[in-house]
């Protein structure tokens, strides 16, 4: 059975579009499209809504990249579906590559003068494919996106994109879109003009194939998915070329609560990791400062970038405080940018693996001196705490609490930055899980006497779980 597209929905401005006239000699397109263990009807409904769609003069193939999938309708009866389509290419990797991994094994094999790098869960209508390879043919070191409405996972109602927006991200390097701003609706000729991004989505996105290639394709390094888009953005804006979002051209795009299988979290914070030491510079450190989990990995695994970093300089590329005037000076400074007067914006609870309980203050305390309080891990404000780059733990929002040591007593003390005695108040969080005193070497231990829980010095002893600890992420909305 054939599953085809619905109707298309409105396109950009969609008289204007529809009366726009494009090159017969357009360049060709590979599309791409990477999948592991993707529902049937939604690959396939990706599949034959690009062969229904897309000119065939213009459309070179389909390569299908199985990223060892391991569902059963993704096996034979896949390949004898695909066989009896003409342009469609299967192939499968005999190990998981990811997102990142399948992307390059399929540009590899693309003859296409232009890839078009596609989600396996996505719905292409009537006139998509034509104002993307137009871009493309007129620059070839852009990269280009559609717009992307949005497909609801259960119910795969289409809802299309009313406000055109454009990609950016924040310093934890975390992707999303946001309108866009007066100067460039001013620059835009028209409604059909294209819009300049910081950053294109990684669901659909179009580039020229032999410039993919020389400007290093993705980087080998990070793996499975997650901050590609972000460092192939950043690479082409710095090392030359530009970013554009084609309002004629929409895609609709499954947005799922759980997206590509991912089977250690810990990879994207690797990933984000690269993206700071090859590309951001000396701004690196805002980053740290807002990711701790970044921060605290950074200090047990460096990564070898030497490669990229040789890229960069043969490419002649920019640096990024160009990029923060020229591309997205939205982007602002935070006020805490300096390395000892930055306090992460993610928060965390510290949860002690032994005794199952959460480390936290009393809010009606005003002034410091305080032992922690360790009580049933309840999210509370009260137990949030951030780790900053000084190697400080930090509780409280108005009122500062620094975690300190009196008689090999764990307190909270009023935070005292710049003090001779600061080093007491200084901590290394180990990816292991113990939490040692810089000055001492000793670790925190929770000691459980009668009905009190309370936290103190000890010499660190890996088999004890009273001195591990577990770092549980808080969601914390920031005002502004």
């Amino acid at each position: 059975m054939r599953l085809s597209a619905r109707g298309s929905p409105c396109t950009g401005d969609p008289l204007r579009c529809l009366q726009q006239e494009y090159s017969q000699n357009l360049p060709t397109a590979s599309i791409i499209i990477c999948f592991h263990n993707e529902a049937w009807s939604t690959l396939l409904r990706t599949v034959n809504s690009v062969m229904d769609t897309a000119p065939k003069k213009f459309l070179k193939e389909i390569i299908l990249v199985d990223d060892l999938s391991d569902q059963g309708h993704l096996k034979a009866a896949l390949s004898e579906y695909i066989s009896k389509l003409d342009g469609v290419k299967l192939i499968r990797s005999n190990k998981r590559l990811g997102v990142i991994g399948g992307r390059m094994l399929g540009a590899a094999r693309a003859i296409g003068d232009v890839l078009i790098f596609m989600d396996s869960h996505c719905e292409c209508h009537n006139g998509w494919l034509e104002p993307l390879l137009d871009r493309i043919a007129n620059d070839r070191t852009r990269i280009v996106s559609p717009v992307i409405d949005v497909i609801d996972w259960k119910t795969f109602q289409y809802y299309h994109s009313v406000d055109l927006q454009r990609g950016v991200f924040n310093w934890n390097l975390d992707f999303h879109w946001e309108p866009i701003p007066e100067y460039e609706q001013k620059w835009r000729k028209s409604p059909t003009s294209p819009i300049q991004s910081p950053v294109v989505s990684g669901g659909v996105l179009g580039i020229n194939r032999n410039y993919f290639q020389n400007i290093g394709a993705y980087d080998p390094a990070m793996v499975m998915w997650g901050t590609e888009n972000v460092e192939l953005s950043l690479r082409v804006w710095l090392c030359g070329g530009s970013l554009e979002v084609v309002p004629c051209s929409r895609v609709g795009h499954v947005y799922r609560n759980h997206l590509y299988s991912l089977p250690d979290e810990e990879i994207v914070v690797k990933n984000k990791i690269r993206v700071a030491e090859v590309w951001l510079d000396s701004f690196k450190e805002i980053f740290y400062m807002r990711d701790t989990p970044a921060y605290l990995l950074r200090k047990t695994e460096v990564p070898d970038c030497m490669e990229r970093m040789q890229l960069r300089k043969r490419l002649s590329c920019k640096n990024f405080h160009w990029f923060l005037t020229n591309v997205y000076p939205e982007l602002s400074m935070p006020e805490d940018k300096s390395r000892h007067s930055g306090v992460a914006r993610q928060r965390f609870l510290l949860h002690n693996i032994g005794t199952g309980y959460c480390a936290g203050y009393q809010t009606k305390w005003s002034t410091g001196g305080h032992p922690v309080a360790l009580a049933p891990c309840s999210g509370n404000g009260n137990q949030h705490f951030e780790y900053n780059s000084f190697k400080e733990i930090q509780f409280g929002a108005i009122v500062k609490f620094c975690i300190d040591v009196t008689n090999e007593q764990i307190i909270l003390q009023n935070c005292h930055i710049g003090n001779k005695m600061e080093s007491e108040q200084q901590w290394d969080m180990q990816k292991s899980g113990e939490i040692i005193h810089v000055s001492t070497g000793k670790c925190i231990e929770a000691i459980k006497n009668g009905t009190s829980k309370d936290l103190f010095l000890r010499p660190c002893n890996k088999y004890t779980t009273q001195q591990l600890w577990r770092l549980e992420t808080v969601t914390v909305m920031n005002k502004r």
